[in-house]
């Protein structure tokens, strides 16, 4: 399975999860490889592509930092490392959109996407990868994209970029209100606040889209990891790591039993008093493990975790 990643996705000056932790993960499976990942730079994006998702104006911004309000409009202080980065995480998620279409399955290490709108960015995301990546999808004749969100928090920039594209359907499961969005056609946003609702609604989410959705060309998964109950920034109370891994093996064994090439992407998951470095690194992957069907990409001997 390809793995894209390059020291470009942390050029940017800000110190932050969204533009460190993607080095923090390549690191650990340097250290602890598993068998059957092939980790690829990817080609960065274009301008030109990004403005297929992103007004000029905006573009700009990110490009030279001025207008300097829009340039930070994601929170990040800006620097002349922030264009790179994003061009190579953003054609890290056409990579391995583009790859799994072709191989069945495929990721990115990119993180920081579905906040971002069309003239500006927020919530830590500056452009929107995976509303990019599913046009270059439909560009590379998938009849429909699914863009599938579990990231704690609502996907509402990915829905103001692709609600009116007919051949685009975006599932969204989120714990926590910020970016909420009036979900509607090949649409669908639940909000859980309660562990014991949280798998259910999960898989109530996947039926839906079994019962009523086309067979995807595509399905683009941005795994967050921040539902975790230690994340401070979206956490919700039980939800474990075990619950997680349960989350990361329905998904893809959804995908594969429907025969849905899946890409995958980093989502949210914040470092913080009740979540260190190194147990963020083993939630991220767990999406790398599920991917592959299982196998030993995490450690879970810490029955704190659990």
């Amino acid at each position: 399975m390809k793995l894209f990643y390059s020291p470009a996705y942390t050029l940017a000056g800000y110190s932050f999860d969204t533009t460190r932790k993607s080095g923090w993960i390549a690191e650990s499976l340097a250290i602890r490889p598993v068998p059957g990942i092939e980790i690829e730079a990817p080609i960065p994006a274009t301008e030109e592509q990004v403005r297929w998702m992103h007004g000029a104006e905006y573009v700009g911004a990110v490009r030279t930092g001025e207008p300097r309000s829009l340039a930070e409009s994601q929170d990040f202080t800006w620097d002349p490392g922030l264009w790179p980065m994003v061009l190579a995480s953003t054609g890290g998620v056409m990579a391995a959109a583009l790859t799994a279409m072709r191989d069945g399955v495929a990721g990115s290490l990119s993180s920081g996407l579905h906040h971002a709108r069309r003239d500006a960015g927020a919530g830590y995301c500056t452009f929107n990868g995976l509303a990019i990546a599913a046009r270059a999808a439909l560009d590379a004749a998938a009849e429909s994209v699914l863009i599938l969100d579990l990231d704690a928090h609502c996907g509402g920039g990915t829905h103001s970029l692709v609600a009116d594209d007919p051949r685009i359907w975006h599932a969204d499961v989120a714990v926590d209100a910020y970016d909420r969005y009036q979900p509607g056609d090949r649409c669908s946003l639940s909000l859980v606040d309660h562990v014991d609702d949280y798998l259910p609604e999960v898989e109530r989410c996947l039926d839906g889209l079994e019962r009523q959705a086309p067979r995807f060309g595509l399905c683009l998964y941005n795994a967050g990891m921040d539902p975790f109950a230690g994340c401070a920034i979206g956490g919700l109370p039980g939800i474990t790591l075990d619950v997680l891994r349960t989350r990361e093996e329905m998904v893809f064994a959804w995908c594969r039993r429907r025969e849905i090439p899946m890409a995958f992407v980093l989502a949210g998951g914040y470092i913080g008093s009740r979540l260190d470095q190194e147990t963020l690194v083993e939630l991220h992957r767990l999406t790398v493990a599920a991917a592959l069907g299982g196998g030993t990409a995490v450690r879970t001997g810490d029955p704190s975790l659990w």
